[in-house]
């Protein structure tokens, strides 16, 4: 029998397959920064370097396929077609949350599936902050065992919490806790917004609890409480369909919430990543990686060759904006010039940030 929390995996990825679930009114941010282009480039674009390490880990681009699914039976072909991918194009992977397989084991194989597919990618795992509490660190040593993960992403979804009618929303004490499984844990912790972002107040936080890195998880791609909307009509719920409707677009913009989670910590930048030209910006200002989620959703249905497909396509995307702006490989694309305009300079300056140093920086950021 299929429990409550597998149940609402599946209908998570049906609805992110099928229907429009990113944001309406809210950009990432992406068409407020502008790349500089170098007319000579004086590289030859089949030699340039994408390759960065990640923990101990090579990647062959700084990018990662953001935390999708599992903990049904169904999404086991899902995650082995994302996996497969992943392993056969040199790039990170993460699992959706492994709650599922916590409250019944027999989930497991949805999400030990990513590693039988990818024994050699970076692969993280995933738990909810709301549940760390419960699981404790054996609980969440467990996790990491489960597919012997390379990180673990505690990720952060009290917007979506929030709008579920079975929603976790006793946020007391997640941060003490982050700090103790830091502090145990042989294994990196990210801290893994949800589409809501990070800000400067929670980074410095989650910085002194001893994090490894933060992923930011902005607003701009796909909108969790956009979700919820969906499966509270399917109920006849109209309190969280209300509610949904009204925080659909909340957060921080992922270009602003890069820039606000700067404080000397790696930083993944994923939310409406959906180009190889966007994932050029998120580096360019800061982060060291970025992610997707919601590009693959579709193709991993289909099978491993779609996925690749969309994920090859992306990559040479990034290959071409490294040539254009003259950086020979990833350290380069870090230290080139950028300019921020818009509304994001806007907020930048509202917020507090000195507008000088983000008009137009390089090591700035």
């Amino acid at each position: 029998m299929i429990n409550t929390t597998s149940k609402r995996k599946i209908e998570h990825l049906k609805l992110c397959a099928e229907s429009p679930v990113e944001s309406r009114k809210v950009s990432a941010g992406f068409e407020d920064v502008t790349l500089i282009h170098r007319a000579l480039p004086e590289l030859d674009m089949d030699k340039l370097d994408l390759s960065v390490d990640l923990f101990g880990k090579r990647l062959q681009a700084p990018f990662l396929i953001a935390s999708i699914t599992g903990g049904h039976p169904d999404t086991i072909p899902v995650n082995a077609s994302l996996a497969a991918a992943a392993e056969e194009l040199g790039v990170g992977i993460g699992v959706g949350s492994q709650r599922a397989a916590i409250d019944d084991p027999a989930q497991e194989k949805s999400f030990r599936i990513v590693r039988e597919k990818a024994p050699n990618a970076f692969v993280y795992g995933n738990v909810g902050a709301a549940q760390i509490r419960e699981y404790g660190v054996d609980g969440v040593e467990k996790l990491i065992e489960m597919i012997d993960a390379d990180a673990l992403a505690i990720h952060l979804n009290f917007l979506q919490e929030a709008i579920q009618p079975e929603g976790d929303r006793d946020a007391t004490g997640c941060l003490d806790m982050i700090k103790e499984i830091c502090s145990v844990l042989g294994t990196p912790v990210i801290i893994k917004e949800t589409g809501a972002g990070i800000s400067r107040e929670d980074a410095f936080l989650l910085q002194k609890a001893g994090v490894s890195a933060i992923d930011v998880g902005g607003a701009g791609g796909t909108s969790w409480a956009g979700v919820e909307v969906y499966r509270a009509r399917e109920s006849g719920d109209s309190t969280s369909e209300h509610l949904g409707e009204l925080f659909w677009d909340f957060g921080i913009p992922t270009v602003a919430s890069i820039i606000e989670a700067r404080v000397s910590l790696p930083i993944i930048a994923t939310g409406g990543i959906r180009t190889g030209v966007d994932i050029a910006k998120c580096i360019a200002l800061g982060a060291s990686a970025a992610s997707a989620a919601l590009p693959f959703v579709g193709p991993a249905l289909e099978g491993k060759e779609s996925v690749v497909r969309v994920l090859s396509r992306m990559l040479d995307e990034f290959r071409v904006a490294m040539f254009l702006c003259g950086c020979a490989n990833i350290q380069d694309l870090r230290n080139a010039p950028v300019v921020v305009t818009g509304w994001t300079l806007e907020y930048l300056g509202q917020r507090g940030f000195n507008v000088k140093d983000y008009a137009v920086a390089g090591d700035a950021f």
